[in-house]
């Protein structure tokens, strides 16, 4: 059975913290599905960790959807929830729909998650009368980085007020829970007690509902990036790069394949083979 919507909120009402992870293709969905994992994110991100982008902004609706398939058919108890990319609900309440619309109906995703706060609940509000579950997502929103810049939200008493006014004004429009990116651990649990559905921190300290990480991020599958609001629960990047050092290496001295990972002919069918060949060769 699929987890759902309301499977995360009794999550909450039972005091239980709620993993997330991102998956963007099969092999990821296999992964977290095996580990239990009940909500799975096709975030944006693969912008970046996939798709090799400086920022999400390049992400587009035909890319959500490709990335979105494999993780529904790779993790078949998690609820898959797909981000709206970069401009795909900003300018227009209807274009918000039908793009949500695709996430679900041609992706095959169970809800989809919109970043912003208060200026963007009418379009959340929207979308949940028409029958679309919403995620919120506030705090430093990345899709905004270039006017935010890439530093965490609410750090002043000002700014932090408009992370609580943000998340509750997603909550009233009908969202069934909230991520808060990059806020101080305080703010977030702030909104955290407010709210009476759960919030899913990244960088937002151990008071949130539940927490949500980049899968590339927790595998340590990059050398070159580590931030503070992450853990890396393994370093498979070294690991790979030393198992395919060692390919290389054994290639070159012609020890890979070995007879055990040869297939061999039947010496019958082999001695028929050569007998063939020779006779065409005479021919």
């Amino acid at each position: 059975m699929r987890v759902t919507i309301h499977d995360v909120q009794a999550m909450k009402e039972r005091g239980e913290l709620i993993p997330m992870l991102t998956a963007y293709d099969y092999t990821s969905a296999r992964i977290v599905e095996a580990a239990g994992v009940p909500l799975v994110l096709v975030g944006d991100s693969l912008g970046v960790v996939v798709l090799g982008y400086d920022s999400t902004l390049p992400v587009t609706m035909d890319d959500m959807v490709h990335h979105i398939r494999p993780v529904v058919r790779g993790a078949p108890s998690a609820h898959i929830v797909a981000d709206m990319p970069f401009m795909s609900f900003q300018s227009d309440v209807k274009e918000a729909m039908r793009n949500a619309g695709r996430l679900m109906q041609e992706g095959g995703a169970h809800s989809v998650k919109i970043e912003g706060g208060a200026r963007v609940a009418g379009t959340v509000k929207r979308m949940v009368e028409s029958g679309i579950p919403v995620m919120g997502h506030v705090g430093f929103t990345p899709q905004s980085a270039h006017q935010l810049g890439y530093r965490a939200q609410g750090k002043s008493a000002e700014t932090a007020a408009v992370v609580v006014e943000d998340a509750l004004a997603l909550q009233e429009a009908g969202g069934y829970a909230i991520v808060l990116e990059l806020v101080p651990a305080e703010v977030a649990q702030i909104v955290t007690e407010r709210l009476s559905i759960p919030t899913i921190g990244i960088g937002a300290g151990p008071h949130c509902g539940g927490q949500v990480l980049v899968l590339h991020d927790l595998l340590g599958l990059y050398t070159d990036r580590d931030y503070k609001h992450s853990r890396r629960f393994a370093n498979l990047a070294d690991d790979g790069i030393a198992a395919v050092s060692r390919y290389v290496d054994e290639v070159r001295k012609g020890s890979f394949p070995n007879d055990r990972e040869s297939l061999s002919m039947n010496g019958e069918k082999l001695e028929e083979l050569k007998t063939r060949l020779a006779g065409s060769e005479n021919g």
